[in-house]
């Protein structure tokens, strides 16, 4: 049941239940009445974007830190004849290591070998007593003296934890087990402190996680063997986790309709700039602890956010959402304060939004927390997160099917990194222009339709293309693909309520967690099956076509608060009426759009109008002539 009650030129609404217990309430009604989108709010969005260049540098970092550098083994003298022991430079290598043009003893890590190179594993053996000139090996053994790495085949590193443990050869299998290790972290982190953020706040929750995430940095850094990298790696995983998703919801719910894309676009575009930024990084760097130690000292700058809560205030939306109304007054007030807006003056004093939620909720309200188990009785909501989570990780499963591509095309490291990088500006670009004109579902649907294009025609075509036409397609899924994923999480963060948006936020970005480790377990099989895995990412890619359609639209829709609210979605039809969505196919000349910054603009003005005492002056003549004369008759 809902009541409305008018306020000037405001419209509240609050929902009620069987009982009449109060459930939610339109946030987004109240933001006009607070300023609108203005400078405080400004404020708050650069302080809730610059963090996502941090955890960039942190979460990219893993790349460089677990990049096996070209290596072969430390020549051994002991293995060779008498007459060849004093050799040294290329002759010794020459005579001490096999030419081999593929991995030997199982190490692979799906790249070629050069026609001519070393072998990594193995040293030629000779016999004791050799006395021809030119003695010929009687077979090979494995590396004696451990490995000799290249300077900078760390991409840029000269030291990594490959050279730093020897995780080459029969080793080389703990480097995809510490990068499926580390999803595994980021994972349970999206599904453990999703459901905290619900429990402690966006705040809280941002503020944990950072503490914990400087701890396991800084552990990390100090590693003294493989194990203890791993474990510390993993945990700090579950705190940037909780970071991101802290954030990104924090973000989403300061902003009103028109500005939600806008902001989600520009916080990732820190991202992407991170990603650009990292390698010249590790060029400054050049050893693996110093870039772990310089990845995290920014990150104890970041305490601040702690000391200064106007930096990072508690989202007002979920405190209303839950019933926390102190707290979320307080809020509120330093909002109106930071736009100009003073909510105690005379002219907010009969209608403003404390007046009425003193009215809908009283003196005493006791605060309501949702969890997952909260949901097990809805049907829409569900359904959403199962179709979005199976799509970001189709997008995220996908892109190592395309990355594998480019590595055949060209095996320069940095080419393909700046390539891929490149990609998801361009798709972010993509989004942020295409995304509020055509409607959310839409351009999901058309993005998926790319990414499972372009994979059917590299599995089907492959052996007939061109390398350049190849190489188009391989780019262009990336870029699909990734737009996939980063559309299905704003789309997700639109549908679900703010009661348990950030459980079932953490449960989608889990399942993309999960997509992405699909790499390294190629990695660990040698890429076998790899052919099998695209034709399987390819078929998911053309069936979520058809759990798309089943999707609400949340264009210019105010964002859900209470599961009630998340269980009233509606699927539209595929092209939008403008009866139905409110959001027509072809654009009106004539059309307006309610703006909410118009209302605090025109609060503004009459508060400027009455603060100089300006008389009211009437163009009607006659009403006119009948005010003069009223005056006069009063003198």
């Amino acid at each position: 049941m809902t009541h409305r009650v008018s306020l000037s030129t405001e419209t509240f609404s609050w929902r009620e239940g069987a009982a009449g217990a109060w459930k939610a309430m339109d946030f987004d009604i109240v933001i006009p009445q607070l300023g609108g989108f203005g400078r405080y709010h400004k404020r708050l969005a650069v302080a809730a974007c610059l963090p996502n260049l941090l955890l960039a540098f942190s979460s990219f970092s893993d790349v460089f830190l677990s990049l096996t550098p070209g290596h072969h083994c430390r020549p051994d003298p002991q293995l060779l004849p008498l007459a060849l022991r004093n050799l040294s430079g290329d002759p010794l290598l020459n005579y001490s290591l096999p030419l081999q043009s593929g991995g030997d003893d199982g190490e692979q890590e799906g790249k070629a070998l050069p026609p001519a190179a070393y072998s990594r594993c193995r040293l030629h053996r000779y016999p004791l007593a050799g006395g021809a000139r030119q003695p010929l090996p009687n077979g090979t053994v494995a590396c004696t003296r451990g490995w000799q790495f290249e300077a900078r085949g760390g991409g840029g590193l000269h030291n990594n934890i490959v050279s730093q443990w020897n995780l080459v050869c029969k080793n080389f299998w703990k480097i995809p087990l510490e990068r499926v290790s580390y999803k595994i972290g980021w994972t349970v982190g999206y599904l453990t402190l999703g459901s905290v953020t619900d429990r402690l706040g966006r705040r809280n929750t941002f503020i944990l996680s950072l503490v914990v995430s400087i701890i396991q940095h800084i552990g990390v850094s100090v590693s003294v063997n493989f194990v203890m990298f791993v474990v510390l790696h993993m945990f700090s995983g579950v705190a940037l986790a909780g970071l991101f998703l802290s954030l990104y919801i924090a973000r989403l719910e300061m902003c009103d309709p028109p500005h939600r894309l806008m902001i989600t676009m520009f916080a990732g575009s820190f991202t992407v700039g991170g990603e650009l930024l990292l390698p010249g990084l590790v060029e400054l760097c050049r050893d693996w602890r110093i870039l772990q130690g310089v990845v995290t000292a920014p990150f104890i700058l970041l305490l601040l956010y702690w000391c200064a809560p106007a930096l990072f205030p508690e989202s007002p939306r979920w405190l209303l959402a839950t019933r926390q109304i102190v707290k979320c007054k307080q809020i509120l007030r330093d909002i109106a304060a930071g736009n100009g807006v003073n909510m105690d003056d005379e002219l907010y004093t009969p209608c403003n939004v404390f007046n009425e939620m003193d009215s809908m909720f009283g003196e005493y309200t006791q605060s309501r927390l949702y969890t997952l188990c909260d949901m097990v009785t809805t049907g829409v909501i569900w359904k959403n997160i199962l179709i979005l989570g199976f799509t970001t990780f189709i997008g995220s499963g996908i892109q190592h099917c395309f990355s594998q591509s480019l590595i055949a095309y060209s095996p320069s490291f940095h080419l393909n990194y700046f390539v891929t990088a490149g990609a998801e500006g361009v798709a972010l670009l993509f989004l942020y222009f295409t995304v509020n004109k055509f409607g959310r579902r839409g351009i999901l649907l058309l993005s998926t339709i790319i990414t499972g294009m372009s994979s059917l025609l590299l599995l089907a075509l492959v052996q007939y293309m061109h390398q350049s036409l190849r190489l188009a397609l391989s780019i262009l899924g990336l870029f699909s693909a990734y737009a996939v994923v980063t559309l299905s999480i704003f789309f997700a963060s639109e549908v679900i309520p703010t009661v348990v948006r950030g459980a079932g936020l953490g449960l989608i970005m889990a399942t993309g967690c999960v997509g992405k480790a699909t790499s390294p377990m190629m990695d660990l099989h040698n890429n076998h099956g790899f052919f099998l895995l695209h034709v399987v990412f390819a078929s998911f890619a053309v069936l979520s076509v058809l759990c798309i359609m089943l999707l609400p639209e949340s264009k210019r829709k105010s964002l859900p608060e209470s599961l009630k609210d998340g269980e009233k979605q509606r699927r539209p039809p595929l092209f939008l009426s403008q009866n139905k969505d409110r959001a027509p196919l072809l654009h009106s000349k004539h059309q307006r759009h309610y703006n909410p910054e118009n209302y605090s603009k025109l609060v503004t003005a009459t508060k400027k109008m009455w603060a100089q005492n300006v008389p009211f002056q009437s163009q009607d003549p006659v009403n006119e002539s009948g005010t003069e004369e009223t005056k006069e008759s009063t003198s």
